[in-house]
């Protein structure tokens, strides 16, 4: 996805474009870099399209969206999907059960952490889910990571503008 074609839904769609995209990069798909849609809406706002306080709440509010779509996955149908891609790749078993492990001693702190590192971030909330991490606990720590990431990235637009754009560009 290229930067035009991000301004360019931001300029048509708006609030919604924000929402829909930070909501994708946040299910972890292919093509939506945080690094690039942050920091526009960080421009946007700083250009009085929209405040930083309401982008921040749709970013947020997007992130968590897509981080409760993956936990449900990893809940109700997590075991089989790993199970089937251990059979795969057993190579990766021994990096899953680090993992896993990491998120059964650290449990939220884990989670909170995870969400501040990139790939891992979108990721986290599969095992989450596998491992059935209380719902609002990971609520609350994923809500707090992400506002975190998304602080820096949309803070980063809206304090250096233009700059961000030409640099991540």
């Amino acid at each position: 996805m290229s930067i035009e074609m991000i301004t360019g839904y931001f300029e048509n769609y708006g609030v919604i474009a924000i929402f829909v995209i930070v909501f994708l990069e946040y299910l972890n798909l292919p093509g939506f870099p945080a690094g690039v849609i942050m920091p526009m809406a960080g421009i946007w706002a700083a250009n009085g399209k929209l405040s930083f306080l309401a982008t921040m709440v749709i970013t947020v509010l997007a992130g968590l969206s897509g981080s409760w779509i993956l936990y449900f996955f990893g809940r109700f149908g997590g075991d089989a999907f790993l199970k089937a891609y251990v059979k795969k790749f057993p190579k990766q078993q021994k990096a899953i059960d680090r993992n896993f492990e990491m998120i059964r001693k650290k449990g939220c702190v884990g989670i909170f952490i995870s969400k501040l590192i990139p790939m891992v971030r979108t990721l986290i909330s599969i095992p989450a889910g596998i491992l059935h991490i209380d719902f609002v606990k990971y609520t609350v720590s994923s809500t707090l990571g992400i506002f975190v990431w998304n602080f820096f990235f949309v803070g980063a637009g809206y304090v250096f503008g233009e700059k961000v754009f030409a640099f991540f560009g």
